[in-house]
């Protein structure tokens, strides 16, 4: 079968917004352009060597129904919960957490020379998981494989497959492939997508030719942007006059309806003024 390429379908400039104590980000999932491109309910991009736009960071708050991906670049944040866990995690390390029926948890970006870069993606749960235990996955650098390609092409592999090497995150619904791609100046990168599941490009670094579905024309788009893909069985980027690096991320969506509230994400009003009651009355986060 004759594969079909992939077409943007919308680009979105980042948003600056100021969440958690006073920490400045740049959104581009969960804002007013993108709202929601299921399973992916929100994307950060925090990057700034002032300590003041992050050195409040994201004292201790619920989640529930949910699943965070932190990935760092640059800088260390530390971080503990309800549960009693903590540590640190730094540069290039990714810490897959998953909510479930509740937790409260802390996360404190470190005052460092290099400050802090890197990204945080909330990815929904399936009503049935909703209430799971809660789970992290803590991933260091040197766990996460990183692939040469003869091109010069850099990928880490967080989650997915690419060249037959596998990524060490796994156990997640939705069958994601969360990918950092660094691209070689005039090199282009191609990578498949399973047909049917949403898939996105956040371009951090440089800028990359795509083609639009629109008007089957190509454009340059520069970083910061993220670029939202339509129906086909593969991406395909081209970095321009200078190296590029990007995100790509891609998985099944729930088809599910969705309440919000906050750090909640339920399938219901009822569900969600059932979990803030439980905040309210001292029970979140459930001890079962």
């Amino acid at each position: 079968m004759k594969s079909k390429s992939r077409r943007v379908i919308q680009i979105i400039e980042p948003q600056s917004v100021v969440e958690g104590a006073g920490v400045r980000l740049k959104r581009s999932i969960g804002g007013q352009a993108l709202d929601y491109l299921d399973p992916f309910l929100l994307l950060d991009h925090f990057d700034s060597k002032s300590a003041r736009d992050y050195q409040a960071g994201f004292p201790l708050h619920p989640q529930r129904g949910i699943e965070t991906v932190t990935y760092i670049l640059s800088g260390a944040v530390k971080h503990k919960d309800s549960l009693g866990n903590s540590g640190t995690i730094g540069a290039g390390d990714v810490q897959w957490m998953t909510a479930g029926r509740g937790i409260l948890h802390e996360e404190m970006p470190q005052v460092r020379p290099e400050g802090i870069s890197g990204f945080q993606l909330w990815v929904n749960l399936a009503a049935k998981e909703k209430m799971t235990a809660p789970r992290y996955q803590d991933i260091s650098a040197d766990e996460i494989p990183e692939i040469l390609r003869a091109d010069g092409t850099r990928i880490r592999v967080i989650t997915g497959t690419v060249d037959s090497v596998s990524g060490p995150v796994s156990g997640i619904s939705v069958a994601p492939t969360y990918l950092d791609v660094s691209i070689p100046t005039g090199v282009t990168f191609t990578h498949p997508v399973e047909q049917g599941h949403s898939a996105f490009t956040y371009v951090f670094d440089g800028a990359v030719n795509v083609r639009m579905a629109k008007n089957d024309a190509d454009v340059i788009v520069q970083s910061p942007t993220l670029l939202v893909w339509g129906e086909g069985d593969a991406i395909q980027v081209t970095a321009t006059d200078s190296p590029a690096r990007l995100l790509l991320v891609s998985g099944a969506p729930l088809n599910e309806p969705i309440a919000r509230y906050g750090p909640f994400v339920m399938n219901t009003r009822a569900e969600i003024e059932a979990t803030v009651r439980e905040l309210q009355d001292g029970k979140f986060p459930p001890t079962s």
